[in-house]
């Protein structure tokens, strides 16, 4: 019999300790042995609730427990979840977890850590859910040379794009209406701002390209600025706005971005919508490949911390191609080359028109009988630097009211 603890009985601590005393019969078949919940910690009670039988509140109790093999951390933040992580390896216990915050500042560390006491650190459920996308890559894809991995992160930024799209509504509405079905959190920042996006396209830059990736140099957009106004313009050009996370190997490290991107409907992932997410990874063999499910919810978050708990009690150490004593330098924004659509609002059309074909290579104009006072435009392949130096004399030229949004486009 293997014992397990789990860290925090929030959404996924009741999901793992759901599918793992629902689904005993497959855990215990898969696991090869049955698989025990020996302690649940937390600080609150909670009376009546299957789980009461098994709850600690201190983490000395399953720290100094000798035969609690596995620890399955689910808390939210930085701490103590990292340090209680660190412990608990140091104790000879593996690490399985959730937490894409601490696998994104601390995953290498505590991967060190693992490596030194010979227990596994896994943290599958840290990115996309359900998907099974880092198994793949430390296996599936073994003998290419990773090149690309992208693709839509977030499960809450999608369904909220999604929903202004099929409705036509708000920003605001539909954050309202996710945080009461419980798809974005009381606290939205980290979904809707792209850091969550942003830990997890770090992680799986780590791991596909065998350094470690500082998602704090990762440049970060999130959604908060897009309206009801661009996702018009969007369906007048065919095309469907996505928050993606994009990684690419260079000469000289990465580039690397989380922000808002136009796709026209026939990319693949134009018609990922509602909370699933899709990951594409792209390598020299292999070619492109794509990954797709549930990006966020209580059980399928679950079930992917299960597979590791499996794999923990299978084998103390699970390889990962993550050598975490180099680190991948992450090229300036400045320097990624982007096409872009841009929104402007005009005091006098002709005039602002002429101003455009002057600043940029403008590949078409778009216009919408619904916005008499802007239009928004195409323009051709620009850096960075020279798109926001562009936007700020554009915004200071003749026949010029403001540039409402800028939004960047993947062919």
């Amino acid at each position: 019999m293997a014992n397990i603890a789990i860290l925090g009985y929030g959404t996924v601590g009741s999901g793992v300790f759901a599918v793992v005393t629902n689904n005993q019969d497959v855990v215990a078949r898969k696991a090869g042995q049955a698989v025990n919940i020996k302690k649940v910690l937390d600080l609150r009670d909670f009376p009546g609730d299957p789980v009461e039988p098994y709850l600690t509140h201190r983490f000395e109790d399953i720290l100094e427990d000798e035969g609690i093999d596995v620890v399955v951390e689910v808390m939210s933040g930085i701490n103590p979840a990292y340090s209680f992580s660190k412990r608990a390896l140091e104790a000879g216990k593996s690490v399985v977890t959730s937490n894409k915050a601490v696998v994104a500042q601390h995953g290498d560390e505590l991967i060190d850590t693992a490596r030194a006491h010979g227990v596994s650190y896994l943290f599958e459920a840290s990115v996309g859910g359900a998907i099974p996308i880092i198994r793949p890559l430390m296996t599936s894809l073994t003998a290419d040379h990773i090149t690309e991995v992208w693709g839509i992160l977030n499960g809450t930024t999608n369904y909220i794009l999604t929903e202004m799209a099929e409705k036509g509504a708000a920003f605001a509405d539909v954050l309202k209406e996710a945080q009461k079905l419980g798809y974005a959190e009381a606290d939205p920042t980290a979904d809707v701002e792209g850091h969550d996006a942003c830990r997890k396209i770090a992680i799986l830059s780590s791991l596909a390209y065998g350094k470690t990736v500082d998602f704090q140099q990762i440049p970060t957009e999130g959604i908060t600025k897009i309206t009801a106004e661009d996702i018009a313009y969007g369906k007048e050009m065919g095309c469907a706005i996505k928050l993606l996370g994009t990684s690419k190997k260079t000469a000289h490290g990465i580039s690397a971005m989380v922000a808002p991107y136009f796709l026209p409907l026939s990319h693949p992932l134009a018609s990922v919508n509602g909370v699933f997410n899709a990951i594409f990874v792209k390598g020299d063999m292999s070619g492109e490949t794509m990954y797709y499910g549930s990006g966020a919810g209580k059980l399928t978050t679950a079930s992917a911390v299960t597979a590791d708990i499996i794999d923990a009690i299978h084998q103390k150490s699970v390889f990962l191609d993550w050598d975490t004593s180099a680190q991948l330098q992450v090229e300036a924004k400045d320097e990624v080359p982007a096409k872009a659509f841009v929104r402007v609002a005009f005091s006098h059309k002709d005039t602002a028109k002429k101003t455009c074909n002057d600043l940029f290579a403008v590949v078409k104009f778009v216009e919408l009988d619904a916005f008499g006072d802007e239009f928004g435009l195409v323009v051709d392949a620009l850096t960075e630097a020279q798109l926001a130096e562009k936007a700020a004399l554009l915004a200071q030229a003749p026949g010029i009211d403001q540039v409402r949004n800028i939004i960047r486009m993947e062919e």
